[in-house]
């Protein structure tokens, strides 16, 4: 019992003083030099370190880095003073996150419910690494499901009249200090206003078969075209509907045997992995947008 106790301890000291790290600027000689010796003369120490160039010729630079750095509490705000300067020589646009501040999620969604139950799965089970800090729905099914695992739960109509209150709404539910936004399949379009608020940092999940099909009835549309590929793609919201930068995909191959319902039931499969992988690794500081493209270091 006394080893298990001073092996969590242990865990808890070593996440308390680690930190992540986020980079991207043009590429150019030194800069995996520079950050890293950065670090160093700090006093940190590199556990792990990612990095990716579109092209070493005047493309750009993707890297990322976890490191541990002793009292990182006391120490990390001048460490963000001082990198300031190689920041500038070197054009970054840069972060450096505490692996201890857990980030907060707000799901919304509608009716379904499959995403919205793998994400508390993975949560329940620690898998998850954030804080679920509320729920917000256009529909009140999900109440009684959701309150009982102890999350908030905010009932939020929206009709065509009452969609930009509705927004306002839930921005003031929101608040400040939300993190990272989740559509689990929330059916409604969400306003450019409302996109501004939260640039990259609002994930969506949807259907992807090939062929695309767009409308109503979407696999009914994909089994009288007798599809072989069907999938799904998590992906941040922009302004341009279901085009924002995407995160993650996955497919599944079906055949003449499935009908509409198996494509549903195995429809549904693929979105609730897909979505659990990008907030995951969202909430990992895995993901850096550049355009409309992201480099994820999964």
């Amino acid at each position: 019992m006394e080893v298990h106790v001073k092996q969590n301890q242990s865990v808890r000291e070593q996440q308390d003083n680690r930190a992540r790290m986020l980079i991207s600027c043009p590429d150019g000689p030194g800069i995996v030099s520079a950050v890293s010796r950065f670090l160093f003369e700090h006093g940190a120490n590199i556990v792990q370190s990612d990095q990716y160039t579109m092209d070493p010729d005047g493309g750009m630079f993707f890297m990322r880095i976890e490191f541990d750095l002793p009292e990182l509490a006391v120490n990390l705000t001048g460490v963000k003073q001082d990198f300031e300067e190689i920041a500038e020589r070197f054009q970054m646009k840069w972060v450096i996150n505490e692996v201890s501040r857990k980030k907060k999620l707000a799901i919304f969604v509608s009716k379904e419910d499959h995403c919205l139950v793998e994400l508390l799965w993975h949560w329940q089970a620690g898998d998850l690494d954030a804080d679920i800090a509320m729920v917000i729905s256009n529909h009140n099914d999900m109440r009684n499901y959701v309150e009982s695992f102890g999350i908030p739960f905010h009932h939020i109509p929206v009709t065509a009249d009452t969609k930009q209150e509705a927004e306002r709404r839930q921005l003031e539910v929101i608040g400040s200090d939300i993190d990272l936004i989740v559509l689990a399949r929330y059916m409604q379009i969400i306003s450019p206003t409302f996109i501004e608020h939260y640039r990259n940092r609002i994930i969506n999940i949807h259907h992807s078969f090939l062929p695309a099909f767009v409308g109503g009835k979407p696999y009914a549309q994909a089994y009288n075209r007798g599809v072989k590929i069907i999938g799904a793609t998590a992906h941040y919201v922009t302004e341009e509907l279901d085009g924002g930068p995407i995160i993650e995909q996955d497919v599944q191959r079906v055949s003449h045997r499935d009908n509409v319902n198996e494509l549903k039931r195995i429809g549904r499969t693929i979105e609730r992995v897909v979505l659990a992988r990008a907030v995951q690794w969202h909430t990992e500081d895995r993901i850096l947008v550049h355009q409309n493209k992201t480099v994820v270091f999964n």
